[in-house]
This record gives C-alpha cells, structure tokens and sequence, in this order.
C-alpha cells in the first residue's frame, strides 16, 4: 500500500511514522499472546535513539525557521552622516546573545570579494571597520543592525547580514547607495558686463553625488500666471568631479538688456536622486532695474546741482563784472570833474590876484 501524500512530502510525518514502526515489532512467544496475533513488544531504548533524535530535529526545523528581514533591496544613506544598515530577526522578541553570533560582510561595486566589517560571537567582539557596531541590547530585541559612522562614497555596495542562532543559521542582502545634497544657488552675473550688454542669471549646484542631474528653468509674467519652462537662452555647462569625488555644474540663462515685462520672475529648478522634491530658486530681475533708475536718478542729481551752480557762478561773475563797470565810469566821471573844477578854480584864483 503507497503512503499517503502527505506523508511523503512533510519531514516530520514520516519521521513520526518512522518511529512507530520502529516501536512495534514482532516476538514470536511474547507474553500472553502467540506468535502470530500478540501484542507488540517495546525494543530497547538504543534501537530507537537515532530515530527519536532525526524526529526532534525535524521538529526543531519546522517549529523555529530562522530568518531576517532587511530594509529592501536597496538602502540610501548621506555622505559623511551616520548610517544603520537594517537587519532584524522577527519572531524573536528576546534573545540569548551568548549563543548566537553576527558577522557583516561588504562587496564593493566593482569587485567579486567580500570584506568582514565587524563579527560578534558571546564575547568576542571585533570592528574590522572603525566605528563599525552592532548595540547588544538591540540584539536581544532581534535588531542586529549595523551602525557606520560618517559614511563615505566608497562605502557604496552590497552589504550581508549572517546571523546565527544556534542549531540555525540565516542570512540577508541590501545593496548600499551612498548620494550627496546638492547646494544650490541663483544669482546674477556682474564681472564684466557692461550696461548694453546682455546678462546672465547663473544657477549653480555643488557637492552633489551620483553625477546625474537635472537643472531646467522656467519663467512667471503678470499676463501668464502660470510658469512656463524657458527652452531657448539657455546654456548647462558640463559636471566638474571635485576632489572628494562629488560634482559642481552651472546653468546659465541669458537676459535682454530690456525687458519685455517689468514683473518677471525667473525660476530655477534643480532635480537630483538625493532630494524627494525638486529645489526652486526663484530671481526678478526687476531689482535690478530698480537700482538703475536709482542710480540715474542720482546722476542726473548732481548734473543738475552742478549745472545750478555754474549758472549761478555765471551770473555772480557777471553781477560783478557790470558793477565794477559801473563804478568805473563813475570814478571816470567824478575824476574828470573834479579836474575840471580843480582847474576852474585855479584860474580864477589866478586872475583874482592879477587884478588886485
């Protein structure tokens, strides 16, 4: 007679069923029956002890499965921050430290070999990489996370967690992305640019990993409320890798020297792996124009005020000048007055005393 299917497919069945044929077996005169129909004797204890050992290690596998969950297939973590590594162990709440074991594995990106990070067993405990932990008291909690502090681009790979709770053994993988914020800004280029030149808005980003970014700009006017990407006066130079292996890159847009509209808003938008959300920046030129007609309202100011007093000058100089005029043909005639008096008189004087 074939055996039921289940028992041909579940371990531990078989084994139970194993074990009791290993109980029951025939004695020809047993006590109190024939040797045909009796009752089955009971063997010694070593006949069935490998049995009972292979039914309770069957036991043991189906009861308590070990396993461990990580936090996906991949994990990002900032550059120069502190970084955990999830690795937890469910279904066991608590946890005898002494006679289980961690050990953390990293593959770089580029190669086939595997580097021991850090290795926990009872009381042997060694950081192959600095600052490398796992907290004990989480790993009674299950939780055998591995903690890195100031984590660095190289650092990126494949990370695998191998636990061991004793007779079981369990691993995980989580591939480690390691990016960098980009910090941008927006500004108006002002070296060497002359009043009738065209200028340029600059919207610069630095210290941003992966290389692949994305910068676009766009443009608000009060007849179109809403913003519209700008495709034409644009110019994205290339990524530059800077010596800690993050990249800088610069977007320039080109401005008339007159504007269309006096209330524009320009708008930078910066995309990158390491942000949830797009970074805006938004710039309006009308500033600008602003400080120009202060600056030539100041202008004209002092031509006016300098214009002012040469006129003035002018006059006073002229004021002068007519009367001094004045006071010279008054000098002349009083002069020529006097002379003439001064003669007259002379010449009576004289002829008074001729006659006396």
């Amino acid at each position: 007679m074939f055996p039921h299917p289940l028992l041909r497919t579940c371990p531990l069945l078989r084994g139970r069923k194993l074990l009791r044929r290993s109980l029951r077996v025939q004695v020809p005169g047993g006590c109190g029956h024939g040797a045909e129909g009796g009752r089955p004797n009971v063997v010694r204890f070593r006949a069935v002890f490998p049995v009972l050992v292979l039914v309770l290690g069957l036991t043991l596998l189906t009861a308590g499965f070990l396993e461990v969950e990580m936090a996906g297939r991949t994990q990002m973590v900032f550059l120069n921050e502190n970084a955990t590594i999830f690795c937890k162990i469910p279904g066991f709440p608590h946890l005898d430290i002494n006679s289980m074991g961690i050990t953390w594995f990293r593959k770089a990106q580029l190669s086939e070999i595997e580097i021991k990070l850090f290795e926990f067993f009872g009381d042997h405990k060694v950081a192959f990489r600095p600052g490398a932990n796992v907290s004990p008291w989480r790993l009674k909690r299950g939780d055998a996370s591995l903690q890195l502090p100031g984590v660095q681009l190289w650092e990126a790979g494949e990370y695998r967690c191998e636990l061991v709770v004793t007779p079981q053994k369990a691993q995980g993988r989580v591939w480690l992305e390691v990016v960098a914020h980009p910090v941008s800004s927006l500004f108006l280029e002002q070296a060497g640019v002359k009043d009738n030149e065209d200028k340029h808005i600059l919207c610069k980003s630095s210290g941003f990993y992966p290389e692949d970014i994305n910068i676009t700009w766009k443009r608000w006017t009060q007849k179109d409320p809403q913003f519209q990407e700008i495709s034409e006066d644009v110019i994205t130079g290339p990524t530059m890798k800077n010596e800690d292996g993050t990249f800088n890159i610069t977007s320039y847009l080109r401005l008339k020297p007159s504007l269309e509209d006096n209330v524009t808003i320009y708008q930078c938008v910066v995309w990158h792996v390491s942000s949830l959300m797009c970074q805006s920046f938004n710039f309006t030129p009308i500033l600008i124009e602003s400080e120009k007609k202060t600056d030539s309202w100041i202008v004209w100011l002092y031509i006016g005020l300098i214009s002012t007093g040469l006129i003035v000058l002018i006059l006073f100089l002229y004021y002068f000048i007519w009367k001094l005029r004045g006071c010279k043909a008054k000098f002349r005639l009083m002069f020529w007055s006097r002379l003439w008096e001064f003669r007259s008189h002379g010449q009576c004087m004289v002829l008074g005393s001729s006659q006396g």
